[in-house]
């Protein structure tokens, strides 16, 4: 029950004339008192307290007609609180690492697999409303699945992700962009575009190019993300202990922790690690819940208006059945 926000506050001042209720009726029994005192002897006086006392039950719906009067005034005045609700409009490109790193076994079964599995999940529980697509980068990006409700078909692209080599972070990204511009004037109306973000999911460093801050570079990329207003949610996934073995050598692969936040702090997002498949699920989960609900002060008028409501129907019962009148 909130007492904030009030959408029509003027109607708070009738609480004036309930107090004014209030104070009239306990005028109305003081005087009561003062005459019984003025015409009564003693004798009398103490017969009309005892039945007084055995009669407090008289007081109650005047009692509950003021307290319903005063949940009802608020509820008129409207209040407001804050609820969290589904999103109905809003696109997500989910950006995908299939570089080669991502077949290091220290998550089983490897990163891919698990990643796999952690996005399925994701596109599963995520709001009905969110438009999903899906892009796949190594040494080049790909769009997978244009963004769309149909998480079957998303998840139909998630399971066909195949490894590749090198990595281009920053085509990834791009084309994330790429495909939330080209959804976004579809489906854009009056208000414009829906709001959009991508979840970046990788392992490692760039390679393609070297410099992050090439044009091509993730660095480069994360700027424009932000001046579009495109935020992107970094998970760096995988531990420093990983590695593969590629044309017989083995080799390590350990995370860009600091590269990951970088992309994240320039494009307004936020940066998650997960060094696990339960952890990547517990990400999930936590993007899942930023993305899928906004906080909006919605109306919270219904208790106020329901409780005052009963208030008003008790005062009547009680009037009723013990003194046989409505208060």
């Amino acid at each position: 029950m909130s007492l904030s926000g009030f959408a029509s506050p003027w109607w708070l001042l009738l609480l004036l004339p309930v107090a004014a209720l209030i104070a009239a009726y306990v005028w109305a029994l003081r005087k009561r008192r003062r005459e019984a005192l003025r015409f009564s002897n003693m004798a009398a006086l103490d017969r009309a307290a005892a039945a007084s006392r055995r009669e407090w039950v008289k007081h109650v719906p005047p009692a509950l007609l003021a307290v319903a009067l005063i949940m009802l005034t608020v509820a008129l005045s409207g209040p407001t609180s804050e609820q969290r609700i589904p999103r109905n409009r809003a696109t997500v490109m989910l950006a995908v690492d299939v570089s080669l790193s991502m077949k290091a076994t220290d998550v089983e079964p490897n990163r891919l697999e698990a990643a796999k599995g952690a996005a399925k999940e994701f596109a599963d529980k995520l709001t009905p409303g969110i438009n999903l697509g899906l892009v796949s980068f190594a040494g080049t990006a790909t769009v997978m699945t244009m963004p769309t409700t149909d998480r079957g078909a998303v998840k139909q692209a998630i399971d066909s992700l195949k490894l590749s080599e090198a990595t281009a972070t920053g085509d990834g990204i791009n084309a994330g962009m790429q495909a939330i511009d080209s959804f976004g004037k579809m489906v854009g109306g009056p208000g414009g575009p829906p709001p959009a973000r991508i979840v970046l999911m990788a392992d490692g460093g760039q390679t393609i190019p070297r410099e992050m801050d090439a044009p091509r570079g993730a660095y480069t990329k994360a700027n424009e993300a932000r001046d579009a207003g495109i935020p992107i949610s970094t998970i760096s996934f995988g531990t420093k202990h990983g590695t593969v073995e590629i044309e017989g050598q083995r080799e390590w692969v350990e995370v860009d922790d600091a590269a990951m936040d970088e992309i994240a702090r320039l494009s307004d997002g936020e940066f998650h690690k997960a060094a696990s498949a339960q952890q990547l699920r517990e990400v999930y989960d936590t993007l899942g819940e930023q993305i899928g609900y906004e906080t909006k002060r919605a109306d919270a008028s219904r208790p106020w208006l329901v409780l005052g409501t009963l208030a008003a129907i008790v005062a009547a019962g009680v009037s009723i059945f013990f003194g046989r009148r409505l208060p």
